[in-house]
């Protein structure tokens, strides 16, 4: 019997959104890591946050995981954070940086990269993902055009628009 005040369980909200952060590995001689698909394009090491992470936790994790490069957390700058949802999924997307990234960049993913190579900022590839495009942009906006789609939208942690 219910006494009229109960409410019913509330239905737990279904997940609709990816969280994700892309690093910019920043090398001694000021030098940017990115990663070359099998389709051509470049993009910088990074992924999807796990649970009970947060963006520099991830992309610490993610940069270990990809490269075998190794930095720690609080070695990790988060810069921006993007929001696009032309793929009928919200993906929020965080733009990281570290300087502190230490060993020797291998593929340890060869389903999902050929090879990792070091550019010197005016000579970044334009062929590159629109995830890393808007990151690169959000740190640097002369390093790479902002994404082509306008519903791509990115801000600094500090709330401006890059």
């Amino acid at each position: 019997m219910t006494d009229g005040n109960e409410r019913p369980e509330r239905a737990a909200p279904r997940p609709h959104a990816v969280v994700g952060v892309g690093l910019i590995v920043i090398g001694a001689d000021d030098r940017i890591l990115l990663g070359q698909a099998h389709d051509g394009r470049w993009e910088l090491p990074g992924g999807k946050v796990d649970p009970g992470e947060g963006f520099e936790q991830a992309a610490a994790r993610e940069l270990a995981e990809e490269t075998d490069l190794r930095t720690a957390p609080d070695g990790v700058e988060v810069l921006a954070v993007g929001i696009d949802s032309t793929s009928g999924v919200t993906r929020l997307t965080a733009a990281a940086v570290t300087r502190s990234a230490t060993g020797t960049p291998r593929v340890t993913e060869p389903h999902k990269i050929v090879r990792w190579e070091w550019f010197a900022p005016a000579g970044i590839p334009g062929e590159l993902y629109a995830p890393t495009a808007a990151v690169l942009h959000s740190w640097r906006p002369e390093l790479a055009p902002p994404p082509q789609d306008a519903s791509y939208t990115c801000r600094n942690t500090a709330g401006a628009d890059s």
